[in-house]
């Protein structure tokens, strides 16, 4: 989950002066773990629904309603700047979506660049999936001019500075010349043009979303910034933007708005016009438990959260929710705001009044079995979690990313997708324990998820099994020999195909079919392609083999 350090002096600056040990016990009331302090600052680990809290502007903004110091929903004055950004047709099947603001008198002194850089990236994976859903750029406003543009351009036109260099580099050369470059070129590779942002003059700001231009850095005596936002979603968009520029309203900075202009259409950015959901009083003592709240306790509770609420029943709210608050997507988490402001050590603990009995399904009395046997070929059985990433799950595999389920508030980068595979996982097992002996043996029994829409939830659920060797010798045969064994002792016919995994070493790879009176099973097994060894660290042969249970 995301860290966030700040000073003590950081917070009395934005109003909040309370005792250290007062701070500390309040903190994870709203949200939070203390991950370390000391007598000058603090780290704190926010959980991934609250990227509002990212910023120490954000969490000074929560404390005061938690503390009663301000209520309600706070009111930023947004002025037009009188700007204009024209974005190009050529982006909408790269980068489509567009969003900027601009913000005056800022104050960068001090620690507030690395705060803002820091906030900036915690954006990045907690709503941006690391730049692939939503890229931000802060830019010294000082030194350019609107309007702007957002066009596409040829790799090897637009030459300009980019960020922490002193020479010009071509779109195209960035991603082998420029670390950042290398990083993120995965997001573009797939293009023939980039994106990039100019002023009125052609000076280029940034190639969203990989670098921004060393012309826009920011300095200490920077005191207008343009803020850019751009992705693949349009509300993540709109979320991130409004969320940067609330943290900047709360310390003085003056949002100016700006006109996207579209062919076909036009829209002002940002909008913070608060969104408005109803909340039944019934349902909050229901939901929380142990409570007999009525709608004026329901209403100051809300306005510790920071919302506007008004009575229009006895048992109803008309709430007004702020446009930072983009995890508010149901009544429940209303409620759920309302739970934290009556404090969770409150609410009385309660047994469920149902009791259940358990039993043992079917389908793992069988693994039993299976781990008998894998036991039984000298393998060590490991146990990962079902949440990876597309660059663990795809890139590193050498294979084409295909559609998933995505965790949307995902706490980690390594956390961002449910996996459909359990090989990746085996890999950066071998990867963590490569200082162990030889030869290594190992296998997993686990659950994957596809999409499917035909099932009711448009996802469905898999059963795989899947075993790793590394040993210098590791070969085709040896693989073969072992899938055979236990596909055998599971009571499979084994049949044999090619296959062009590219995963695996062309030529010593092929896919597996086999059925028995309990079902069939299809997969593969192979010697891992050298490619995928080096990019999981690891530098001995690997052989691998994965099997899936299909059910009927």
């Amino acid at each position: 989950m995301p860290v966030i350090t700040f000073e003590y002096d950081d917070l009395k600056d934005l109003g909040i002066n309370i005792e250290k040990e007062k701070l500390i016990n309040t903190l994870p009331m709203i949200g939070s773990d203390i991950e370390d302090y000391n007598d000058k600052e603090i780290k704190v680990e926010f959980f991934p629904n609250r990227p509002d809290n990212l910023s120490v502007e954000g969490v000074a903004r929560s404390l005061k309603g938690f503390l009663s110091q301000e209520t309600g929903l706070p009111q930023y004055n947004v002025e037009s700047s009188g700007e204009k950004v024209y974005i190009s047709k050529e982006v909408e099947k790269i980068r489509p979506y567009i969003a900027f603001a601009k913000i005056e008198n800022v104050d960068f002194s001090g620690n507030k660049i690395k705060y803002i850089m820091d906030f900036q990236e915690n954006l990045h994976w907690v709503i941006g999936r690391d730049r692939k859903k939503v890229a931000i750029g802060v830019h010294n406003a000082d030194v350019i001019s609107g309007d702007y543009k957002y066009i596409a351009t040829e790799k090897d036109e637009n030459p300009f500075i980019p960020l922490e260099m002193d020479r010009k580099l071509k779109p195209g050369e960035i991603f082998t010349e420029h670390e950042t470059g290398k990083k993120y070129a995965h997001l573009l590779e797939d293009f023939d043009k980039y994106p990039l942002i100019l002023d009125s003059e052609d000076r280029i700001l940034s190639m969203p979303p990989i670098i921004n231009g060393e012309l826009t850095k920011l300095t200490e005596d920077t005191h207008t910034i343009i803020v850019d936002v751009t992705g693949t979603d349009k509300k993540a968009v709109e979320d991130s933007l409004n969320i940067l520029v609330s943290s900047f309203a709360e310390v003085g900075g003056q949002i100016k708005s700006m006109e996207m202009v579209y062919e076909d259409q036009s829209f002002t950015t940002p909008n913070l016009s608060p969104k408005e959901k109803l909340v039944n009083v019934d349902l909050c003592n229901e939901l929380i438990g142990g409570t007999s709240l009525n709608s004026e306790d329901v209403k100051l509770l809300l306005e510790k959260a920071r919302f506007d609420a008004e009575i229009i029943s006895p048992n109803e709210l008309k709430v007004k929710i702020p446009p930072f608050r983009c995890d508010i997507l149901h009544e429940v988490d209303i409620v759920e705001n309302v739970a934290i402001q009556y404090c969770i050590n409150k609410i009385p603990s309660k047994l469920p009044e149902i009791s259940t009995v358990a039993y043992e399904h079917d389908w793992f009395k069988g693994e039993k079995t299976i781990r008998e046997l894998m036991v039984g070929l000298g393998f060590n059985e490991v146990m990962s979690l079902m949440l990876t990433s597309e660059e663990s799950h795809y890139k590193k595999m050498l294979q084409k990313e295909t559609e998933h389920v995505q965790v949307s508030k995902p706490i980690s980068v390594e956390g961002t997708m449910i996996r459909t595979s359990l090989l990746n996982n085996l890999l950066e097992f071998l990867d963590d324990n490569k200082a162990e002996d030889l030869p290594q043996k190992i296998f997993e029994i686990g659950d994957v998820l596809y999409i499917d829409e035909s099932t009711q939830f448009n996802v469905r659920t898999g059963k795989k099994l899947a075993g790793a060797v590394c040993h210098s010798n590791a070969n085709f045969t040896e693989m073969k020999s072992i899938v055979s064994n236990v596909l055998s002792n599971l009571g499979y016919t084994m049949e044999v195909f090619d296959s062009d995994n590219p995963s695996f070493i062309q030529g010593r790879v092929a896919n597996i079919k086999g059925n028995s009176k309990n079902g069939n099973i299809e997969g593969f097994f192979g010697e891992v392609s050298p490619e995928v060894i080096t990019n999981f660290d690891i530098e001995y042969p690997i052989i691998m083999f994965e099997i899936e249970f299909l059910r009927d």
